[in-house]
């Protein structure tokens, strides 16, 4: 935070940077222009499109500096998560890491569910990006939360129709 509070000087000017038309607004394509992983390849239009959704409040599609400021934070504090499970910095992490970052988040896959994240996010290198680590992040944690709603006994399972399966689906996926 800059003084009284507001906006850092650093995030305004990375805003104004990553918002090319100068509407004061950043959208998903503006987004996906500026962000840049370790392969230098740009975030996929995905991944972009969740995170301004996610702090898209009045859901205009696009993203004001303020918005922008907690987003920057959000994917900083990603980045560091990567990083850290990212033993061998390689710019990517693989099953074995995978696996370990999502057991300290508290998730206890099996190694077949695993491999099947690392295949669906990278189909034919098996690693997965920052940006795809935070996209299977993000929907994990969604499904995770629409789960623990419909899990009244808390114990690990649930009866489910048709249509609240759809609607859990449609609205945890990108």
């Amino acid at each position: 935070m800059g003084p009284g509070g507001g906006i850092s000087p650093q995030v305004q000017q990375w805003f104004r940077a990553v918002d090319k038309d100068q509407s004061g607004f950043i959208t998903a394509d503006e987004l996906k222009a500026a962000l840049v992983n370790a392969q230098g390849q740009t975030f996929s239009h995905t991944a972009c499109s969740l995170m301004i959704g996610m702090f898209d409040k009045d859901r205009s599609g696009h993203i004001n500096v303020e918005e922008f400021d907690k987003l920057y934070t959000y994917v900083n504090q990603w980045l560091a998560v990567f990083k850290t499970y990212d033993t061998d910095q390689s710019g990517h992490i693989d099953e074995e890491e995978l696996s370990k970052a999502l057991n300290q988040m508290g998730f206890r896959f099996t190694p077949d569910f695993i491999n099947f994240l690392i295949k669906r996010s990278d189909p034919t290198g098996g690693k997965v990006s920052v940006d795809e680590f935070i996209v299977l992040c993000v929907q994990i944690q969604r499904f995770t939360e629409a789960f623990r709603v419909r899990d009244t006994q808390q114990n690990g399972t649930v009866t489910i129709g048709f249509e609240d399966f759809l609607t859990v689906a449609l609205s945890c996926s990108i």
